[in-house]
């Protein structure tokens, strides 16, 4: 019974994970399918650049807050009906379920977004001070680049090497290379963009 207690865990972190953010807000705020505009992914800088900036911000948030819960409330109310010995693998498990059912969302046949707004949420409910340290690499490639799909790569990387840097346990060494990976993965089309100079910038920093 309390490993069928531990996987609904799994199972709810997946379907909230799922929530597809950006969709909805299209269909809501302008009745669109967002995955026939702009870049096509379900995600907030998608939203940003086809509907707007707030709404963009708004979807950005709600993405975070998604791995955020998962990985705090989520996990803690699970462990709170069945202890277990790791209750720090366990919420690492949580958060990579939430992560999976964003960018595999069961509501969009599988295809979702990227992944970065719901991981940055997860990162910051197992380690906020790492989290504030890739935001900083963050914030610096997108204000000298000016893309958001650059910023994401780099800070996915770097996150890796800060937990390396301050000696954070090998689970969460491990897990945050994942991390990397599945950022990498799912920006692969935004690299060969990047390559061939075709990558577009957010709006404000379009020349005119």
């Amino acid at each position: 019974m309390a490993y069928v207690i531990l996987f609904l865990g799994f199972v709810s972190a997946y379907l909230i994970g799922s929530i597809p953010t950006a969709y909805l807000f299209g269909r809501i705020l302008k009745g669109i399918d967002i995955r026939e505009y702009g870049s096509g992914n379900v995600g907030a800088t998608n939203v940003f650049r086809v509907i707007g900036k707030g709404p963009g911000i708004t979807v950005l948030v709600i993405d975070v807050l998604k791995g955020l819960l998962c990985s705090t409330v989520v996990a803690s109310m699970f462990l709170y009906m069945v202890p277990v010995t790791r209750p720090d693998l366990y919420r690492i498990f949580i958060g990579l379920s939430a992560i999976a059912g964003h960018n595999w969302t069961v509501f969009l046949k599988f295809k979702g977004g990227k992944g970065v707004a719901t991981s940055a949420g997860v990162v910051i409910g197992l380690i906020p001070q790492i989290f504030w340290l890739g935001f900083m690499v963050w914030l610096v490639v997108f204000f000298v680049s000016g893309f958001v799909s650059l910023a994401s790569i780099i800070a996915a990387i770097s996150i890796p090497l800060f937990t390396l840097a301050f000696g954070q346990p090998a689970e969460i060494v491990i897990f945050m290379c994942i991390v990397c990976v599945i950022i990498a993965y799912t920006h692969k089309a935004n690299i060969k963009r990047l390559k061939t100079g075709e990558e577009k910038r957010v709006p404000f920093f379009k020349r005119k």
